[in-house]
């Protein structure tokens, strides 16, 4: 299918229920060439950006099964365009600025008869918009902007309706708490993304299993060596059975040896498989662990950043390093430990070293470019793709990719 002929930025911003596991994404579509100003006062994107974006890509890839939250104007909500999303997955978002009439009221009862979700954003409670209290299915909250001390009367306020209350902007774990305690379902911001490194929580054993299993598979260890780590550790050995005998080779013959399942998955697909399960083997969240989903995308994207950008002339090394440095950029965020201590636990190379610390380097810039886009900064985005030679093009088509490859290992573990 041809690219868009206007050129947008996608951001995807996570959105979690009371156990932090990922519910649905917020999609967020900015024009590249809008003015500050004018994007502002049209808020997110114009229509024809929204649509070009649906035509151009598979909402469902962009989703994998999750909830996707759309913004939404007067002149979208009115529009036969929003047919194009897909039912039963789209949650509409009404923009703080449209009018909340009757002729609103009206179309909102239609769009969900079709199936559709519809949510409030930036909402400001208010007794005299009971009547669309009664046709929305979420009210967004954005916490900085009501303040913390007026949320517990408008949460009691709002449970006289049927209407699940989603917090924006949760910046802080303390914040999350506060809102999980007033009975918010859904949460949004990135709380669970920040290093509390205070803590300084001890990697567990299957943690320190998994780092010593990726120093020995970035030291090129023998297998004899991989087997041993695997024997001292049972729980990894079960989970490393399962998988192989999961993945389609598994149908040839069922894999009975630790050796055997080692070598028919093969370094690469082991390293990857080690670098994933040390956020999906960490608590009970599994696949739904944001951390996990951060994670997989940045180095996926990463992975596939760098080989557009080297052509052919790209080893697996210089892919595998770039996805090894997207995944291992949160383990601080899940171990509660300084970067510098959890890389000293591993013998990685200069390159992936200056990136983690420092954001240094071709792959340190490419880190940063992830972590802009993870949280819709897009004037920074636009900056640093230069600094990486990257087009905008280029970069839609890896999201895209990156997205659809994180999507098909989920249901490969389903």
């Amino acid at each position: 299918m041809e690219m868009v002929s206007e050129k947008f930025f996608l951001g995807r911003q996570p959105i979690l229920d009371r156990n932090q596991e990922i519910v649905g994404y917020e999609l967020l579509f900015r024009a590249a060439d809008v003015d500050r100003a004018i994007f502002e006062s049209y808020s997110h994107a114009s229509a024809s950006v929204i649509s070009h974006a649906l035509a151009s890509f598979g909402m469902r890839e962009v989703l994998g099964g999750k909830f996707g939250f759309i913004n939404v104007h007067l002149g979208l909500l009115l529009s036969e365009m929003l047919e194009l999303l897909p039912v039963g997955q789209t949650v509409l978002e009404l923009l703080e600025m449209i009018h909340l009439d009757d002729e609103v009221i009206e179309r909102c009862r239609e769009l969900r008869e079709l199936g559709f979700l519809l949510a409030l954003d930036d909402h400001e409670f208010d007794p005299v918009n009971s009547d669309i209290y009664h046709v929305i299915d979420i009210v967004k909250i954005d916490i900085l902007m009501t303040g913390m001390d007026a949320l517990p009367e408008i949460a009691r306020q709002l449970r006289k309706y049927s209407v699940k209350l989603l917090a924006e902007k949760v910046e802080t774990v303390e914040q999350f708490q506060i809102c999980y305690d007033l009975g918010f379902e859904f949460f949004q911001g990135y709380f669970f993304a920040r290093p509390v490194v205070l803590k300084r929580k001890k990697i567990d054993a299957s943690g320190m299993a998994m780092l010593k299993l990726l120093q020995q598979l970035t030291m090129d260890a023998s297998i004899d060596q991989i087997e041993q780590t695997f024997k001292e550790n049972p729980g990894l050995s079960y989970n490393l059975l399962r998988l192989v005998n999961s993945v389609a080779m598994g149908k040839l013959e069922k894999i009975k040896t630790l050796r055997h399942a080692i070598i028919m998955l093969g370094i690469n697909h082991l390293r990857r498989w080690i670098q994933l399960s040390l956020f999906a083997g960490h608590d009970s969240r599994s696949i739904n662990h944001p951390l996990l989903e951060l994670a997989a995308v940045r180095g996926r994207l990463m992975e596939i950043l760098l080989k557009q950008q080297a052509g052919r002339a790209i080893g697996d090394e210089q892919a595998e390093a770039a996805f090894m440095v997207g995944i291992l950029s949160l383990l601080d965020v899940l171990f509660e430990t300084p970067m510098s201590e959890i890389i000293s636990n591993l013998n990685l190379n200069d390159n992936v070293s200056a990136a983690l610390l420092t954001r240094d380097g071709q792959l340190g810039r490419m880190l940063t470019l992830t972590e802009k886009l993870e949280v819709t900064d897009f004037d920074a985005v636009k900056l640093v793709l230069n600094e990486c030679g990257v087009s905008m093009d280029q970069l839609l088509a890896a999201q895209l990719e990156a997205f659809n490859w994180r999507s098909s290992i989920i249901h490969q573990e389903d």
